[in-house]
């Protein structure tokens, strides 16, 4: 089963990752230079995508496609599998994405992302992407999560990467969707920072009820 799941989360990402980046060149390229016309196709394609894949991957690994949610998932045992098969699949999905808009396959990107600003729209949009999946009913969890990142493309200033194999893969794109080498490791730290607050915060909401039963 292990092997199962860890396949898909591999897939999975790499899916996510091919519309993440594949939107980013086609909305690029069709807006004509205008920003926030291509910042939108990007964000419903990413949006409609997560819908999808949460949907079918779900059932079988819970559709983390995240080392930060598998971690604060508490798949201790199965952490170290879907981690490697999230940045593998992060990988393959840009490099996918790269060649079918004709870009090199793998190329490292020059978009700077940095400055405190960046650090802490990173902070809080994996803040809230961890609330929203710890905190959604099963059944509600693709929309849930589809339509927090969808409206974090948007309010937080680095556009929501929220996912450490997300950011690592987009390092090695140079269009739309990339983020500069030397940028990742701050991403990734804010990342691991938002993600470890909201999981304490919702340990300490979940405490409150068992001590009210007990």
């Amino acid at each position: 089963m292990l092997i199962r799941k860890a396949a898909a989360e591999g897939v999975g990402t790499a899916l996510l990752l091919a519309a993440v980046v594949g939107s980013g060149i086609m909305g690029e390229r069709l807006a004509g230079g205008n920003g926030a016309l291509a910042l939108l196709a990007n964000s419903i394609a990413t949006g409609s995508a997560l819908v999808a894949l949460i949907s079918a991957f779900g059932p079988v690994s819970g559709a983390h496609f995240n080392p930060i949610v598998t971690l604060t998932s508490g798949s201790w045992r199965e952490a170290p599998a879907f981690i490697a098969a999230q940045i593998a699949g992060a990988l393959a999905g840009a490099a996918a994405a790269n060649v079918m808009f004709g870009e090199p396959v793998l190329a490292v990107s020059q978009k700077v992302r940095s400055g405190g600003g960046l650090l802490l729209g990173e902070g809080v949009a994996t803040f809230g992407l961890v609330a929203v999946v710890r905190g959604s009913p099963k059944g509600a969890a693709p929309i849930a999560v589809a339509g927090f990142i969808v409206g974090a493309y948007w309010f937080t200033s680095s556009t929501s990467f929220a996912n450490p194999a997300v950011t690592l893969a987009r390092s090695l794109t140079d269009t739309f969707t990339g983020i500069r080498p030397a940028d990742v490791p701050g991403f990734i730290g804010a990342q691991a920072l938002g993600g470890a607050l909201a999981f304490l915060f919702f340990r300490w909401l979940e405490a409150a009820p068992r001590r009210e039963a007990a």
